[in-house]
This record gives C-alpha cells, sequence and structure tokens, in this order.
C-alpha cells in the first residue's frame, strides 16, 4: 500500500468526522455547510502517485475503516482533522459530495447509508435545489404503508437497505422518521415513467412526531397543489377539501394527503390523493389517487410509488 495511503487510513481512525464522503450531521442539507473545507481542500496541489489506487476506491476504503467500532478518537475539530487530511489526499473532486446517491449519515446512535439527493432534477423540480434526506418509499400496490400500518406509529425500520436509492419500486422506511429534524417536506409520485412532486413548509422534529399520534395536522396547500402529484389524470371531488398530516373522515384516510366529498361536508368522502391511504371504496390503494361519485375528473384509481423527504 502506498505510504500516503497508510497515513490517511491513520489520521482517518484518529478524527473524530464521518469522512469525505459522509455529511457532517444527520441530514443531507448538512453538505451546504462544508463549502469552506471544499475550498481548502481544492487549493491543494499535491498530486497522487500514477500508481496509487482510484479515488473512489480510496473513499471507499476510508468509509470502511470508520465504521470499525473501536476506531480511535482524538479531540480534533472537523477543520483540523480535514486540513491535515487535505496534505494526504489530494485534488479530491468535491463535486462528487453533489451527487444523487446514497451517503453515510450519522443518524441516531448508528451509522447508516440514505439517499440524499443533492442536485436539482426535473422530478423534484417542484421541492426545488438539493439537500433532501430521504425518509420513505411508499408502494401503493402494496398494503405495507396503509394508513392503519403500525410502520407510521412505531420506530421500527423497514427495508433499510432501499433506502440507497430513489424512484424506483423498493418500500423502505429509515430511521430518518423518527430522528431527523426538518423545515420542507417534498412528496413525490410515480406512476408510469412520469415523476411529479410538490413541497410542504413545515418546521418539525420530525415526521413521526406529525403523524404517530394520529392528530389532525392541517396544511393549505390548495386541491391543485395535491392534484399535480398525479399529473393530468388527477380527480377529486370538489368540496371538503380536508387536507394536512393524519386527514380522516368516517369514509377516507390519508396519513398525508387531501380527501374530497361530492356533498358540501366531510361526511361521506369518496376521493382521495395522498400516502399513507385507506377508505371505503378501493382500500387497496395506500399511495395515489381515488375518486369516485363526481370526481372532477371522472373516477379514478390510480396506485402511485410514493416518495418521501424532508429537509
Amino acid at each position: 500500500m502506498q505510504p500516503w495511503l497508510t497515513a490517511a487510513f491513520s489520521l482517518f481512525l484518529a478524527c473524530s468526522v464521518n469522512g469525505l464522503d459522509v455529511v457532517l450531521n444527520d441530514t443531507c442539507a448538512g453538505q451546504s455547510d462544508i463549502n469552506e473545507v471544499a475550498n481548502m481542500i481544492q487549493e491543494i496541489d499535491i498530486k497522487l502517485d500514477q500508481q496509487s489506487l482510484k479515488l473512489d476506491k480510496v473513499i471507499q476504503l476510508l468509509q470502511d475503516i470508520h465504521l470499525i467500532k473501536h476506531a480511535k478518537k482524538t479531540n480534533l475539530s472537523l477543520f483540523q482533522c480535514l486540513k491535515k487530511l487535505s496534505f494526504i489526499i489530494t485534488q479530491y473532486p468535491f463535486t462528487r459530495m453533489r451527487q444523487n446517491k446514497a451517503y453515510l449519515l450519522n443518524v441516531g446512535s448508528e451509522i447508516i447509508p440514505v439517499y440524499c439527493h443533492m442536485e436539482g432534477t426535473t422530478q423534484l423540480e417542484a421541492c426545488g435545489g438539493g439537500g433532501w434526506t430521504l425518509v420513505m418509499k411508499i408502494d401503493g400496490e402494496k398494503r405495507t404503508f396503509h394508513y392503519d400500518s403500525r410502520l407510521w406509529t412505531d420506530k421500527r425500520e423497514h427495508h433499510p437497505s432501499s433506502g440507497n436509492t430513489l424512484f424506483d419500486h423498493q418500500e423502505t422506511k429509515l430511521p430518518t422518521y423518527w430522528s431527523t429534524p426538518f423545515s420542507k417536506v417534498c412528496l413525490a409520485m410515480k406512476i408510469g415513467s412520469q415523476v411529479k412532486s410538490i413541497v410542504i413548509y413545515r418546521n418539525a422534529n420530525s415526521l413521526y412526531s406529525l403523524i404517530a399520534d394520529g392528530k389532525y395536522r392541517p396544511t393549505s396547500l390548495g386541491r391543485n397543489t395535491w392534484k399535480r402529484l398525479i399529473g393530468e389524470q388527477a380527480s377529486l371531488q370538489r368540496n371538503c377539501n380536508r387536507e394536512g398530516f393524519n386527514s380522516v373522515t368516517s369514509s377516507s384516510r390519508a396519513r398525508i394527503g387531501i380527501i374530497g366529498n361530492n356533498e358540501n361536508d366531510c361526511k361521506t368522502c369518496d376521493s382521495r390523493i395522498g400516502f399513507g391511504t385507506a377508505g371505503q371504496l378501493d382500500d387497496s390503494n395506500t399511495c395515489g389517487n381515488v375518486a369516485m361519485y363526481g370526481g372532477d375528473n371522472g373516477d379514478k384509481h390510480i396506485k402511485a410509488m410514493g416518495y418521501i423527504l424532508v429537509k
């Protein structure tokens, strides 16, 4: 092994940081705080030996070393540590820190890989910017995240290994559900190849704190905004329009979403758009759009793949 690489490993073990390819706290948004460190490292002009390992391999090895339970720790500050490390690992392409992919996050008492959406894309255009931390992926075809599922009310992971990716059909619930504070929630639905998103501005200690107790917490996005998740096929009855977290009526429910009725009340609602849904009509649809009896765009039974991220 190259001497510089050995030194890098030793120094990395001695630093109480999460590593070069790891965010600095329990959210992806923490990456925005490392500009000073990035500039510091980019200014180093020492070149790596041409025979050395590729940087991607080096960074992965550094991450693996960090996961050793008995890693050494010192009182070195983050900047002291990275300043010393930068003299060993140089010309690191810090733009990698802005890739949309899984990063190691310090969530609660453990370090786990979590998908971070770091660069804005057309799929999440409505959410704006990057720094989004994945919380859940919900398949509307399955009952895993039905409104009555305990996964909404407990602090239990579900398929955490599926939390490394986005825009696929692998369901997951990550510890970020109960341990990550935020000021925004990004909601996205995938129907076929189409992905649409909206954003909720809301400060909370966690998504768990907004949902687990079953208390209704209203939002004010408006019916047209919720319909954007579905696109041109969206349909809702025109009345009631109860929206937010734990939106519940006698006939329709949504952990996050909106409920509509054809009558001028919220008693017998037959339409909904949301995540973690249930109802007397099409109780099998747990994420997507259901509309019957007077929906503004006809009857609909659209099951979607849902994605929930926070920032």
